[in-house]
């Protein structure tokens, strides 16, 4: 409506800690890259955009990464090695889904240590810059730390991105010193990236956790990932940033964990059955936090009615203030109906 405030002045607003008046609902930038909807429509009716924007560059002399693309079937099959002088490892994809991982033998974990020595990190600004001129007054960008690994702290890259659940479970259980000096490697170089990224302008910087406490456990989750997040918070703080997690499934075994450290927000926040706390809970145990919170998929295809009755019961329960809702996960179905009448829902409050 005329003279509203922008996107971008709600979203200021809501991080400042001001009270939320009209909720956000925004997208993230790779859904409006990769899913071939009528996106412009979407802005038009008032949806905002989260763009993401690497800010940092690496040089890396200890290894080359060599891509190469084929079709398999009706897909792209990409396959990318990276070699080193002890060796090299292997991963593929297929599409947009990763088939093989890097390391499938603790031997790998040698050939990665060894990549990674003499890495160095600059701070670079020039893709948050242009994000945010393109942006204008049509959503914020993020910063984020890509590059060796989907950034993430060094557990979850390997976790997710390096050896898969079934490899780095068993040798995170036995310890094997193979993964744990990779691992203190790994931490030194993201202290220093987090380093670099604090020189930057961005405010708001963003980990890719992708936390699944199921599979790490809170004992590991205390021991590994809380004391490297205090570091990384400390060094944020005295640049006046604000970290944001990735945290899309079950949380409520290490909610008072996450209560202590100085997350500013929970990204891509979801209710059960892929997480397993409510809005409201996750207000009562995080007060302070800015809530992300992405709308379960399911309630997309529910009628109207229902999915506007989710919807302002969860601005109820995140309120007054710090809150805004999301599309991280996936398009909803349905989009034609489901994304405007969350968008109406939201103005009419």
């Amino acid at each position: 409506m005329a003279g509203s405030p922008t996107i971008r002045r709600r979203f200021e607003a809501a991080l400042a800690g001001e009270a939320v008046e009209w909720p956000i609902y925004a997208v993230y930038d790779w859904f409006v890259q990769n899913r071939p909807i009528d996106w412009d429509s979407l802005f038009a009716l008032g949806l905002g955009q989260i763009n993401h924007a690497n800010l940092i560059r690496h040089e890396h002399p200890g290894f080359e990464l060599i891509a190469t693309s084929s079709r398999q079937g009706e897909h792209e099959r990409r396959d990318v090695r990276l070699v080193t002088d002890a060796g090299e490892l292997h991963e593929w994809y297929l599409g947009e889904w990763r088939q093989e991982h890097f390391i499938k033998r603790p031997e790998d974990y040698r050939i990665m240590t060894r990549a990674l020595e003499g890495v160095r990190v600059f701070p670079d600004d020039s893709a948050f810059l242009r994000s945010e001129a393109e942006l204008g007054d049509g959503g914020i960008t993020v910063g984020q730390i890509q590059g060796l690994g989907s950034g993430r702290t060094p557990l979850m890259v390997v976790q997710i991105d390096w050896a898969g659940l079934e490899r780095f479970s068993l040798d995170l259980a036995e310890e094997r010193p193979e993964l744990i000096e990779l691992l203190e490697v790994m931490t030194a170089i993201k202290l220093n990236e987090i380093r670099a990224a604090a020189e930057t302008p961005a405010t708001q910087i963003k980990l890719w956790e992708n936390l699944s406490i199921d599979t790490l456990g809170p004992v590991q989750f205390r021991h590994r990932l809380a004391p490297l997040y205090r570091q990384i918070i400390d060094i944020l703080d005295a640049a006046g940033k604000r970290l944001l997690v990735h945290y899309d499934g079950q949380l409520r075994v290490i909610a008072d964990e996450i209560a202590a450290l100085g997350f500013d927000g929970i990204d891509s926040f979801t209710e059960a059955p892929e997480g397993d706390m409510s809005v409201g809970e996750a207000r009562a145990a995080w007060p302070e936090k800015f809530l992300w919170l992405h709308p379960n998929l399911g309630w997309y295809s529910r009628p109207d009615e229902e999915l506007a009755a989710q919807v302002r019961r969860v601005v109820r329960e995140a309120g007054p203030s710090r809150f805004c809702l999301m599309i991280s996960e996936e398009v909803p179905p349905d989009w034609q109906r489901s994304v405007p009448t969350v968008l109406r829902t939201l103005e009419a409050l």
